[in-house]
């Protein structure tokens, strides 16, 4: 029997993480994500699932924790908000140097620095570019309902295990608050010991010295040794880019122009393209549903007969920048963005497109 509960978007991350077999959660409050841990503590996962749940003494703690759990092999995961995710960008790179597994949620909020607790989307480059040092990528998804909050933990747990990889759900304010109803998946039950062993034989096991035991690190003394394993990671990357791409297509078969937007922008954007095509401008949207990889051939391909293109973001511009690399000079790309924590409207973006590109 379906179960269908009526639920925000912070509170379906939280149920989808007991549902999938996580295994911890550590993290620390901040609008507009706090109701992840405050659904995780009412539902009391430790009872039921054995899932602990803790709320650390800082962002910094709580990422760190991460490391220690992921060293192990077990799900963990952790949710903040955009000054909160910075603090924990020295743990995520020190993760993806190790090649540990994690989910990390943000949910967006207008910056910079303490900024407002309204949504933007202007984590984009923190996100996807990798806000710590060193060449390293997050495998990056962006929900556009609270059914995808959901659905996306499973999947950032399967592609983080995937590719040994921290992977980020990219949501924001609007996203995290709105209530929608929500399909829940079947419990899974947390791995074994036994089960962690098999599956993941890269994981720390804590044996003493005198037996074999593995060591989770990222750190390398020998340049050439770590020059080799640079490598490494970026063929990894490259995988990705070749297997993982995630986007869907609102009206692009016959569309002369294109938004291209994720997310809160994304779901805008698709009445944007109605009130256009009801003034016979034949108008789609491409919304990008990983981040990272992102969809640039898709992108290019649809170029090669289009007008132009408007990337609509809740920012001052970020993603419009990989968008202008997918497509180089084939066609006109502009961008239109609210930031600061200011929504636009479907008619604002629809102004846009006939000042910008049409009309530009």
């Amino acid at each position: 029997m379906r179960e269908i509960r009526l639920m925000k978007g912070n509170e379906a991350i939280a149920e989808a993480a007991i549902r999938c077999g996580a295994d911890g959660y550590f993290g620390y409050p901040i609008t507009p994500q706090s109701e992840v841990m405050e659904t995780l503590m009412a539902l009391k996962p430790w009872e039921t699932t054995g899932m602990v749940v803790l709320q650390a003494e800082s962002e910094i703690a709580s990422i760190n924790m991460l490391y220690g759990g992921a060293g192990c092999g077990k799900k963990v995961m952790t949710s903040s908000s955009s000054p909160g995710i910075s603090l924990m960008q020295e743990g995520l790179t020190y993760l993806a140097g190790a090649e540990l597994p994690c989910v990390v949620v943000n949910v967006v909020r207008g910056g910079p620095g303490l900024g407002t607790i309204q949504p933007a989307q202007s984590d984009y480059f923190q996100a996807v570019k990798g806000g710590g040092h060193g060449d390293y990528k997050l495998i990056v998804l962006a929900p556009s309902s609270v059914q995808e909050m959901a659905d996306f933990v499973e999947l950032a747990f399967d592609l983080a295990f995937k590719y040994r990889n921290p992977a980020m759900i990219l949501s924001d304010g609007m996203i995290g608050q709105m209530m929608e109803k929500v399909e829940m998946k079947p419990y899974r039950p947390r791995w074994t010991s036994e089960e962690i062993a098999n599956l993941h034989p890269w994981a720390t096991t804590g044996k003493p010295k005198s037996r074999e035991r593995n060591i989770i690190t990222s750190v390398e003394l020998d340049a050439n040794a770590f020059e080799v394993f640079n490598h490494k990671l970026q063929k990894k990357y490259q995988q990705m880019e070749e297997e993982e791409v995630r986007f869907e297509e609102f009206q692009c078969d016959d569309a002369d122009y294109l938004f291209v937007a994720y997310g809160s922008s994304a779901r805008i954007c698709q009445k944007s393209v109605q009130i256009l095509r009801g003034k016979g401008v034949k108008v789609g949207l491409l919304r990008p549903i990983t981040l990272f990889p992102f969809p640039s051939k898709k992108i290019a391909e649809l170029s090669n007969r289009l007008k132009g293109i408007l990337s609509v973001e809740m920012s001052a511009g970020q993603m419009v920048e990989d968008v202008k690399l997918a497509v180089g000079c084939k066609v006109k790309v502009e961008h239109f963005g609210r930031y600061g924590g200011v929504i636009h409207s479907p008619e604002e973006v629809v102004d846009a497109l006939e000042k910008k590109i049409i009309g530009g």
